[in-house]
């Protein structure tokens, strides 16, 4: 005897089944948006991590050569380049070259010549002291005395910038022109750089306190409460005499070459 088998069709309305496809449909939506949502959360995380880990860790293999116009760097590049006498004139643009340490480890580094005029040099330190291992500032210790104010400017917006004061690169202030008769020595230049450096901070930072903000891209120059000395720096700093010129064509950079050596 054949058995039938009965279906109730009411239990499978139009209207419940289109209600239950929809609800499934949606889930499985909610779900793929929060996995792209999930997935491009961790490309942005990884992007902005990676993007850090290579920006701090480019190679800093750089030394700048600053100072004011006339100071002598041109010359000292070519005599550290060079080992001898070049005539050159003023710089407007920056010089590169490879230099090679006077060491064991034979360590090269690539040498930078900035032009002292103000108007160009800073695009140029923007432009490298990222990558500055080194910073030569060049002082003409022949006219110290006239230029102190100057010096002390140019040198102060140098160590006050935020990412030079972050890499504390190694500072060697040149005190050059050592062979002409009234050439102020290094101890005299280091003492009268940091009272003028002293009266520099406290005049900017009464006019920060007034403008009720701070400049961008500054840092507060040595420790707050004392007066400014170098020794206060988290750069190794060092005051240098030398000669690029010499008094019979024999220029005196040993002690420029050897704390480069020491790089």
């Amino acid at each position: 005897m054949d058995e039938k088998i009965h279906v109730d069709l009411e239990d499978f309305s139009e209207d419940q089944f289109m209600e239950s496809f929809l609800k499934e449909i949606q889930s499985e939506e909610a779900v793929f948006i929060i996995g792209i949502f999930v997935a491009l959360l961790l490309v942005v995380v990884t992007v902005v991590f990676f993007g850090n880990f290579w920006g701090s860790s480019k190679v800093r293999n750089a030394v700048l050569l600053l100072g004011l116009c006339d100071s002598g760097k041109t010359l000292l590049f070519t005599q550290l380049l060079l080992g001898k006498f070049v005539r050159t004139q003023t710089s407007i643009t920056e010089n590169s070259a490879t230099y090679k340490s006077k060491n064991d480890r034979g360590g090269s580094w690539t040498l930078i010549d900035v032009p002292g005029h103000e108007s160009l040099r800073v695009q140029i330190v923007e432009k490298y002291k990222v990558v500055a291992r080194a910073i030569v500032f060049v002082v003409d210790s022949s006219i110290f005395q006239k230029d102190v104010r100057d010096v002390a400017e140019f040198f102060y917006s140098i160590l006050t910038d935020n990412i030079v004061a972050k890499n504390a690169p190694t500072v060697l202030v040149a005190c050059n022109k050592q062979d002409i008769t009234m050439a102020k020595s290094a101890k005299l230049i280091q003492q009268q750089l940091e009272k003028e450096m002293n009266t520099l901070r406290l005049t900017r930072s009464a006019a920060l306190s007034s403008q009720d903000g701070a400049v961008g891209g500054s840092v507060y120059l040595g420790k707050k409460g004392k007066d400014f000395e170098f020794s206060q720096l988290p750069n190794r700093v060092e005051f240098i005499e030398c000669s690029a010129r010499g008094s019979d064509g024999d220029a005196d950079i040993d002690a420029l070459e050897k704390c480069l050596a020491k790089l």
